[in-house]
């Protein structure tokens, strides 16, 4: 039986749905003893809500202003409550990168069988790498990344048994940067059914570009914008659906918010991405991408960087593109050329394997 761990609401966000997933895979597979979440799914007897007292020490000290220290901190705290609640052995512990070394050594200590780890981004040095870049060239650091994170997680590298990896970028990056290659299992993250192409696709003379997720540096988003204010195409709209985690980003997104052409807001994105007309994942490092995912399954096609796990299910020039990290000049290129050529055989082969494929 195993036990999955991981600070994140069930089915919420990326890191929520991978969650949801690896839930109902073990579940379904008769292997789930129980699962720890800051937010189990509602009426489910094996979720355990596990809350961590934070509030103060994160809204009345400097560490407010530190996205990094307040994502180690919040995760670090959350570990240790789950590492406190295991008591009996189970045959596997699965935890998240970054957020499980103290559960794995109790785990170890109490005689778990086998310590899995799910990584849902590339090699934790090359995040840090590529969070750097992205913080010279916006001038914006807003990465939840920082030096104690980076070492816990090359621990959790080293002590678990088993890798769980969900694309060709990642299993890559940690090869590349050591990690065993024999530790390594390959999963497939299915994107939810309800996302799917629109009955009808009404021609209004606008030309939507859409993004959804966070709205940080380390996610390009001061790319896109300056893209965006670029490009001189007829009708368009720029729609950033999320938030933002800093002060720096926030006054950015209030001065290119007075321009009635780009809406921010939260919401569901399947209305917005059913109108679509291009989705952009300018991120500067992202494992997987379940949004641009989502786009492609509602028959838009993306724009990714070369740094986007998902980028292994984009036919270059049918279904989108995959461009330089980095780059405004092609990614204005590109929203160019699909204005000038809209792809319309958008369709993909969507992963639904399961993760013991």
């Amino acid at each position: 039986m195993r036990i999955i761990s991981c600070n994140s609401p069930y089915g919420s966000g990326g890191i929520g749905q991978h969650l949801a997933f690896l839930v109902e895979e073990s579940r379904a597979a008769g292997e789930l003893a129980a699962y720890y979440s800051n937010g189990p799914k509602v009426g489910d007897d094996s979720g355990v809500q596990v809350d961590v007292a934070t509030y103060g020490l994160l809204k009345y000290t400097p560490l407010r202003f530190s996205p990094s220290w307040k994502s180690y901190l919040i995760n670090d705290f959350f570990d240790r409550a789950v590492a406190k609640r295991l008591r009996e052995p189970h045959r596997q512990f699965m935890g998240f990168a970054g957020k499980s070394l103290r559960s794995f050594d109790r785990a170890e200590e109490i005689g778990f069988s086998a310590l899995e780890l799910v990584v849902p981004n590339s090699h934790v040095e090359n995040v840090y790498r590529l969070h750097e870049r992205a913080a010279r060239d916006t001038g914006i650091k807003d990465t939840w990344l920082n030096k104690a994170q980076l070492r816990k997680t090359l621990r959790e590298y080293e002590t678990a048994d088993v890798i769980y990896t969900h694309s060709v970028y990642t299993e890559q990056s940690l090869v590349e940067y050591g990690v065993p290659e024999e530790k390594l299992q390959r999963t497939y993250l299915p994107v939810n059914q309800r996302f799917e192409p629109p009955n009808q696709r009404v021609d209004d003379g606008k030309f939507r570009i859409v993004y959804v997720g966070r709205l940080d540096a380390t996610k390009g988003i001061p790319l896109l914008i300056e893209a965006f204010e670029q490009v001189t195409i007829p009708g368009k709209e720029l729609h950033l659906m999320g938030g933002w985690s800093t002060r720096a980003m926030r006054k950015l997104m209030e001065e290119y918010m007075r321009d009635e052409r780009i809406t921010v807001g939260p919401g569901d994105p399947l209305p917005l991405l059913q109108k679509a007309d291009v989705f952009v994942h300018p991120t500067y490092e992202d494992g997987f991408g379940y949004a641009p995912m989502e786009a492609l399954a509602c028959g838009v096609p993306v724009v990714v960087t070369e740094d986007t796990g998902m980028k292994e299910y984009v036919k270059e020039g049918w279904n989108g593109f995959v461009v330089p990290t980095g780059s405004v000049g092609v990614l204005v290129e590109k929203l160019y050329e699909l204005h000038k050529r809209p792809l319309a055989a958008t369709e993909t082969l969507l992963p639904r394997s399961s993760m013991r494929s």
